[in-house]
C-alpha cells in the first residue's frame, strides 16, 4: 500500500489500509486513519492528523507551516476528520500560537484544485471550495457552505451555514447563514433558496428567512427596532433564530 519511492518517517502512524503513492512524503508525528488514499507527489507535514476515507491528490501540501510572520516554529497542528477530498495543488496550513494553535477541518468537504486554507481556520462539514477559493487566517466556515471559484475570505471572518459565494467574491465581513453573496467587495443579495430547497428545507422556513433577511440586512431600520419586530413576529424556527443570533454575535460586521 506504500510505494517504494515514498518517504514515510518512522514515527508516522498509518493504518494498514492507507495507500501512499510514488514520491510522496509523510513527516514525523503524522497520524492517518483507515482507507485514506494519498496520490503521488503529495506531502503531509509534521503534526498532522488525518481521519478515515480521505482522498489526497497529487501535488497537495497538507499541514505546512503558516504563512504568518509572527510564526516562529512553535508547535501547532492540523486536524482533518473523515471523507474529505483535496484536489491538485491544494494547500492547508496548520495553526499558530497566537491563534488557536491548530487548523481544524471537519468531514465530507471538497477542496478543488488550488484552494488554500490558512492558519487557525475552522471548517465544519459538507462544504465545497471551488477552484482557487482561499481563506486567510482565523476564518470560521459553517456547515454546507459553498465558495465559488476564486473567492477570497479576509482573516477573522465568520461564514454561516448554507452560505454561498459567487465567482470571484471578496469577503471582508461576516456572511450571514443561508445567504448568497457576490462581488468585490461582496454584497448580500438574497437567501440561497436553491441550495436550501436542495437540502430539504421547507418553503415555510425559506419564506421566513427571506423576510428576516430583508428586515436585518436590506432595510435601514435601526437594529433595536429590527430585534423588536423579530421578537414580536412568528418567525420562531431554529433557522430564523440562528440567523438573528449570528448577526448579534458578529464582531466583524455583516456583509450587506
Amino acid at each position: 500500500m506504500i510505494h517504494k519511492t515514498a518517504i514515510v518517517h518512522p514515527s508516522a502512524e498509518l493504518d494498514s489500509t492507507v495507500s501512499v503513492g510514488a514520491y510522496s512524503i509523510i513527516e514525523e508525528g503524522v497520524r492517518i486513519d483507515k482507507n485514506t488514499s494519498i496520490e503521488p507527489h503529495a506531502i503531509i507535514r509534521s503534526n498532522t492528523t488525518i481521519g478515515s476515507n480521505n482522498k489526497i491528490y497529487q501535488f497537495t501540501s497538507i499541514g505546512e507551516i503558516p504563512q504568518d510572520l509572527k510564526f516562529h516554529g512553535e508547535e501547532s497542528e492540523l486536524i482533518i476528520s473523515d471523507n474529505n477530498t483535496f484536489r491538485e495543488f491544494c494547500t492547508i496550513n496548520r495553526g499558530t500560537e497566537a491563534g488557536i494553535n491548530k487548523t481544524v477541518i471537519g468531514s465530507n468537504n471538497l477542496f478543488m484544485s488550488y484552494t488554500h486554507v490558512a492558519h487557525d481556520c475552522i471548517i465544519k462539514d459538507n462544504c465545497i471550495f471551488s477552484n482557487a477559493a482561499s481563506l486567510a487566517g482565523h476564518v470560521v466556515i459553517g456547515n454546507n457552505v459553498s465558495l465559488g471559484g476564486f473567492t477570497l475570505v479576509h482573516q477573522f471572518c465568520n461564514i454561516g451555514d448554507y452560505a454561498f459565494s459567487g465567482l470571484g467574491s471578496v469577503i471582508s465581513r461576516d456572511v450571514t447563514p443561508f445567504t448568497l453573496v457576490a462581488g468585490n467587495h461582496a454584497r448580500a443579495y438574497k437567501i440561497n433558496t436553491t441550495g436550501l430547497r436542495r437540502s430539504g428545507m421547507t418553503d415555510e422556513v425559506i419564506q421566513s428567512l427571506e423576510k428576516i433577511f430583508k428586515l436585518f440586512i436590506k432595510s435601514k431600520i435601526p437594529r433595536e427596532d429590527c430585534i423588536r419586530t423579530f421578537n414580536e413576529s412568528e418567525h420562531n424556527s431554529k433557522e430564523s433564530k440562528y440567523f438573528v443570533d449570528f448577526i448579534l454575535e458578529s464582531s466583524r460586521g455583516i456583509t450587506r
